[in-house]
């Protein structure tokens, strides 16, 4: 054991060296997976508890000194020795898990495995930075299991500084997986990977060719005016003329008007004519756009953003002429590799690959025809600009209301768009929606283009209030249940109905004292046909009712009973007493639908009373139909006469 003074290095390495040496045993391959189990150490945790307890120094930081001492020097000596394709290079392994456990117990610093890591990252080649990569990937769950806040800034370090030594152009796979590895390591409401700043990669320079960019940048508004014989008018995208000016006639002569052709749109329903640039003519102005997609701010500068509209029409009218032409040449539904493979990285020197930091295309004057001639590459750039666009819209007067109450004001802009500026916007932007809705699988293509932009909006907004935390407290058991409580009270019915609602009463069916139940089915008074003057005084009740009835409801409700009963009479005299049906205004003067069996009654019996009977009659003895009124949804039996 360890002496009574500083905790000894070397105890704390001949712990970890036994330790090491039954994990061989317990794990018999030479791969990264699986991982040591933490159950089957439970010895050497209690004998480095051991060395720690029989020491006099109390200094928590004395004892992590000793035992990051003691892995260090293990880790030196192994690194050292083996390489990483050995398959004795599994020490590493096994020894990182070591670490984990050590750390998760709070025997040694929480960060300590990725100190180890970061290190080892540094001695290896990219190849083998992949291999190191695996275990992280492989044990990233046990690593932010526990202590994760004394260990994210540790990570993020790490990957960062892994991320500087990748080539996005040539190590793309690999830096896609370390980002994929943040985000799951770190929560999605982490302002660690959050620009709270809104600052722009600027030194993202797109170089080209810019030998002819001074002579085509008298075009750069697309507005130029002549007369019908000599001087060409380049007219804005919807076809109307926003500036007038005069070409030098040199400019018009060599460069800008030798391919020129006019073409003809209707995508809005209105015909434009539209001057189509060549690509050399059109070559300065496409890749001088990329200035502006990468430093937004510049378009606050009036003659900035003229260029950017300019450019943006051109470009435009250029793409709808491929992309006309290709539909005519049926080359639109060409493979996908044949798509993809115009687009090449950046070649040249060794020094233009190393200082680039995304995959670009080539940005040769030669191959800008070809470029443009592949729908990836136009629909890449025209993403680009609705990216730009929606940047401007966020600055028009009805949006930037809505950010004033927003705390953090460095993605708040003080410019505002002026409302020109503003429908030229949604006007191109509806332009370039369209445009990229054709093409193979277009539709599907511009919907999932959308819907990232949408979110990217309500990413920006959570940036603009200062990053709100998305996780909330868990609640409690006692809110859960309370809550649970009071949502069966409010759904539980407080008053039980003997009889629900709409429900026949059966009760009958158990009353067994007179007769039984189905014998109460066959009592004619459930089928026989009610006796018209029946209905009379429940008519005239429901018309008293009426007339004293001290709120509209009572009122409607007694005119729906009378209606009801009203329709049943009716219903019942309408095969004998049709005839008098024209006395009978509106439900009124019913007396007329019993006056002609009175007069008859009185003295002899005239042929339509004898009519009236012998009908009465048959119908008593004819087989009964039950009908449900529409109005009650009472049972009433109506005569079916052969």
């Amino acid at each position: 054991m360890a002496s009574t003074g500083s905790p000894s290095v070397e105890t704390y390495a001949k712990s970890i060296q036994l330790w090491l040496r039954k994990a061989k045993h317990v794990k018999h391959q030479s791969s990264i997976e699986p991982a040591l189990p933490i159950s089957e150490f439970d010895e050497q945790l209690q004998n480095i508890a051991s060395i720690r307890n029989h020491t006099n120094v109390n200094s928590q930081q004395a004892h992590y000194a000793a035992i990051e001492t003691a892995i260090r020097n293990i880790f030196y000596d192994i690194l050292a020795s083996t390489s990483i394709d050995q398959p004795s290079f599994c020490e590493i392994w096994n020894l990182f898990d070591i670490v984990v456990i050590v750390s998760d117990n709070e025997f040694c610093e929480p960060t300590l495995i990725i100190w180890l890591v970061e290190e080892l990252l540094d001695s290896q080649t990219i190849d083998g930075c992949r291999t190191i990569f695996d275990y992280l990937e492989s044990r990233r769950e046990r690593l932010i299991a526990k202590q994760f806040k004394a260990k994210n800034l540790a990570i993020l370090r790490a990957c960062n500084e892994l991320l500087r030594r990748l080539s996005r152009a040539e190590d793309t796979v690999f830096c896609g997986r370390v980002f994929i590895f943040l985000f799951q390591t770190f929560p999605l409401g982490d302002r660690s990977s959050v620009n709270l700043r809104g600052e722009f990669h600027v030194d993202n320079v797109t170089t080209y060719d810019q030998t002819q960019a001074q002579i085509l940048s008298s075009l750069d508004q697309m507005d130029v005016d002549m007369d019908n014989t000599t001087k060409p008018i380049l007219t804005g995208h919807d076809g109307t003329i926003e500036k007038t000016r005069d070409v030098p006639p040199d400019i018009v002569n060599t460069e800008v008007l030798k391919d020129a052709k006019v073409v003809t749109f209707d995508s809005t329903g209105l015909e434009s004519n539209e001057i189509v640039l060549d690509a050399d003519a059109l070559y300065p102005i496409f890749w001088s756009l990329q200035d502006f997609f990468s430093t937004p701010t510049k378009l606050f500068e009036i003659e900035n953003l003229k260029s950017l509209r300019s450019g943006l029409e051109a470009t435009l009218i250029k793409f709808k002429e491929v992309q006309k032409d290709a539909e005519v040449r049926g080359n639109s539904k060409a493979p996908e590799d044949n798509r993809r493979g115009k687009k090449r990285k950046r070649g040249g020197n060794g020094e233009e690959i190393a200082s680039s930091f995304n995959p670009k295309y080539l940005t040769s004057r030669d191959l800008f025809e070809l470029e443009i001639s592949d729908l990836a590459f136009r629909r890449h750039v025209l993403v680009q600009a609705l990216i730009l666009i929606d940047f401007l819209l966020s600055l028009t007067p009805k949006s930037k209301a809505k950010t004033e109450s927003m705390k953090n004001k460095s993605v708040l802009y003080d410019y505002t768009l002026e409302e020109e500026d503003a429908t030229w916007a949604l006007r191109m932007r509806l332009d370039i929606a369209n445009y990229l809705q054709q093409g193979p699988e277009g539709k599907f293509y511009y919907r999932m283009v959308d819907t990232v932009l949408l979110r990217d909006k309500n990413w920006v907004r959570w940036k603009a209030e200062n990053c709100p935390p998305f996780q909330r407290p868990s609640l409690s058991s006692d809110d859960f249940v309370a809550a649970r409580n009071g949502a069966q009270k409010a759904c539980t019915n407080k008053r039980l109905r003997a009889i629900p609602l709409g429900a026949l009463d059966l009760s009958f069916l158990s009353d067994v004292e007179s007769m039984d139940g189905m014998e109460k089915f066959k009592d004619p008074a459930r089928y026989a046909v009610p006796e018209a003057e029946s209905l009379k005084g429940p008519i005239a009740d429901d018309e008293f009712d009426a007339s004293i009835a001290t709120s509209e409801e009572d009122k409607q409700l007694a005119t729906n009973a009378r209606a009801s009963k009203l329709w049943r009479m009716l219903r019942i005299c309408y095969k004998s007493k049709f005839r008098v049906f024209d006395k009978i205004d509106d439900g009124n003067n019913l007396e007329a639908l019993f006056e002609v069996r009175d007069e008859g009654t009185e003295g002899n019996p005239t042929k339509e009373t004898e009519l009236e009977d012998q009908d009465r009659r048959h119908r008593s003895k004819s087989p009964e139909i039950p009908v449900f009124t529409a109005s009650e949804g009472s049972l009433v039996v109506e005569s079916a006469v052969k």
